[in-house]
């Protein structure tokens, strides 16, 4: 347990870390949850991150949780509770808790020589306490924390309620009572620790990224989403299937994502906003029809969970690795909007900001996140999450009366859907408009959407489509933000990154500058394209030692930034065995290169103490 996370915005009083342990189908999410809801509940701030596998049943499960009454960036460093709920568990993780953390455990065996100085052992005899009920044993372990923590038992006394209210009184009162017992049990027989976990005057919602993406979509009124369930996409899926009914969305669970994405252009072609969620596997499949979205001038939005590939990968971990594969998606060139997006709130916000920006410019928007923000859990204040964005479709024509709008318009059947205007965007109609017929097809066109042949094409009107589809792209950059330098431009290194790295990038240059006294600052990048190339330029031209963290083998944005830019960064930090990054391998990477010693840091994961 830390005293102060370093931040220099607000000073933390608690901030401490559980992490509960065991084989798939043990219940690890149940408890899980309840330790989330009841941390949020009193108003802390919390990070929780699974590490789990890609079985039904078995193999090795381990979700962390950190909470503070300051900010949480990351899952941070180390743990001050572990809950392992088998031997294997036990095993591999005993030799990373510090001093004064503590091991609550059951019918496991131990070997105090095979336990850290300094960490306290905390039996439970969880077939007394449970009275033989297997399914209330996790309860007692979440008792037996929230005492060591100072929680008192009405917390979990509520949370109990709410869990199993569906399951009737007497399972309800039946776990109520087990834990009480496992809650006095741990007062009288472990040491609590020096300190109580405060309770804040605000209760704080809970959400993971995938519901953040949906909560998104469906404030940017989307009206009809399709999918293939692929891990670790699902969640957007089944989020929005979830309220589709009450708000009117139509919801499709398809064969594969050839078919998702033709029904996401096609429902968008109809004029509702349309969109679809997978990772790099089913994107790939999509990358010929989201051409097509750009050909015919549909917009549609497309997130991308990325996982450790290629083909299968490791469909349970996290990576960075499908930054070029979106950046290449469809063959030619196109307009197309490329965001990544920060953190599970940011992910929240972003979509109706996307969608507003598809219907202006009649593009594809891609979403490029990853596992790591998407299974992700977070705490937010719920007056974030309230607000209506408004809500923009662009120069659309959903009737005659819309032809006469300022945009422009035609009442006649010369309508020219395509028609080569100053910015590039043309006055979109909604099939059936009377007067508004036009072809919309793959294939190249004119201005009416006639289509124009290998036998008659004229070199002049393919080039000028190409030229009034790329003109649209020259505005965009003035409607988002542009990236800023977080920190003091004398610092003695840059941290470059994009996407989910940004808050594991904070904590490091927070934790480097209160351990080390070495002084550092941020660049971090949302907006993949359009790309702020002069801001970019400007800020690397000011700062030294320039490095960029990543979570891939080939350092694909570092690429990138040197393909638009021509910077060459000075060092990379970059990791790709399915685990994210934690604080300490920033940490190091940063100390290695400003030494002199490599320009490349490849941490190994291992919490360290």
């Amino acid at each position: 347990m830390t005293t102060n996370n370093g931040n220099e915005e607000s000073q933390a009083t608690v901030d401490f870390a559980i992490a509960i342990g065991g084989a798939a189908g043990q219940g690890i999410a149940t408890p899980g949850n309840i330790l989330a809801r009841i941390f949020a509940r009193r108003g802390l701030r919390l990070n929780a991150y699974n590490a789990y596998q890609s079985i039904i049943r078995g193999g090795h499960t381990f979700l962390t949780i950190r909470a503070s009454d300051g900010p949480v960036w990351s899952m941070g460093d180390a743990l001050d509770i572990m809950i392992p709920l088998n031997q294997d568990t036990f095993d591999r993780h005993i030799h990373i808790m510090p001093s004064g953390s503590s091991v609550v455990y059951d019918e496991l065996k131990i070997e105090t020589n095979d336990v850290p100085e300094g960490v306290q052992l905390c039996p439970l005899p969880v077939k007394e306490i449970t009275a033989g009920n297997k399914m209330a044993s996790n309860t007692v372990a979440v008792a037996t924390v929230l005492y060591m923590l100072g929680i008192e038992f009405d917390d979990l006394s509520d949370a109990l309620e709410r869990i199993f209210a569906r399951k009737g009184d007497a399972v309800v009162e039946s776990n109520k009572e087990i834990a009480q017992r496992g809650y006095d049990y741990a007062a009288k027989s472990f040491s609590a620790f020096p300190y109580e976990v405060p309770r804040l005057s605000n209760g704080l919602a809970v959400l993971t990224g995938n519901e953040a993406a949906g909560m998104g979509a469906l404030a940017a009124g989307v009206k009809f989403y399709a999918a293939y369930p692929m891990s670790p996409a699902t969640g957007v899926l089944m989020y929005i299937a979830r309220h589709a009914r009450e708000l009117g969305v139509i919801v499709r669970q398809v064969e594969d994502e050839l078919g998702v994405i033709n029904m996401v252009v096609g429902a968008a072609h109809a004029g509702c906003r349309a969109m679809c969620a997978t990772s790099g596997g089913g994107f790939a499949l999509m990358t010929e029809a989201i051409g097509m979205s750009g050909m015919i001038e549909t917009p549609i939005v497309c997130i991308d969970v990325q996982r450790a590939g290629p083909a299968t990968g490791v469909p349970t971990k996290t990576e960075q690795g499908d930054l070029w594969q979106i950046l290449g998606a469809g063959q030619g060139d196109y307009p197309r909007l490329i965001v990544a997006p920060t953190t599970q709130a940011d992910l929240f916000n972003i979509m109706p900001e996307l969608f507003n920006l598809t219907d202006k410019y009649q593009c594809p928007g891609l979403v490029l996140s990853d596992l790591l923000i998407s299974e992700g859990t977070s705490s937010i204040d719920p007056d974030e999450l309230n607000f209506h964005p408004i809500i923009d479709r662009g120069q659309m024509i959903f009737s005659n009366e819309d032809s006469d709008n300022p945009h422009g318009g035609y009442n006649d059947n010369s309508y020219l859907r395509y028609k080569n205007t100053d910015s590039g965007i043309s006055p979109r109609a909604v099939p059936g408009v009377p007067g508004h017929i036009y072809v919309a097809a793959t294939d190249e066109h004119d201005e009416d959407g006639t289509l124009i042949s290998d036998e008659f094409t004229n070199p002049h009107k393919r080039r000028m489509m190409v030229d009034k589809r790329a003109r649209k792209m020259r505005t965009v950059l003035s409607d988002i933000q542009a990236p800023e330098l977080v920190g003091p431009e004398s610092a003695e290194f840059t941290l470059v990154g994009f996407g989910s790295t940004w808050g594991v990038i904070v904590e490091a240059i927070n934790k480097l500058a209160l351990e080390d006294d070495i002084i550092g600052n941020q660049l971090h990048i949302k907006w993949i394209v359009p790309f702020h190339v002069d801001v970019v330029l400007s800020i690397l031209g000011r700062v030294k030692n320039v490095i960029v963290v990543e979570n891939n083998y080939s350092g694909q944005f570092a690429r990138y930034l040197r393909s638009e830019t021509g910077f060459t960064a000075n060092g990379h930090i970059r990791k790709y065995d399915g685990e994210p990054f934690m604080p300490h391998h920033i940490c190091d990477g940063v100390k290695v290169i400003l030494s002199g010693e490599t320009d490349l840091y490849v941490p190994t994961h291992e919490m360290v103490v």
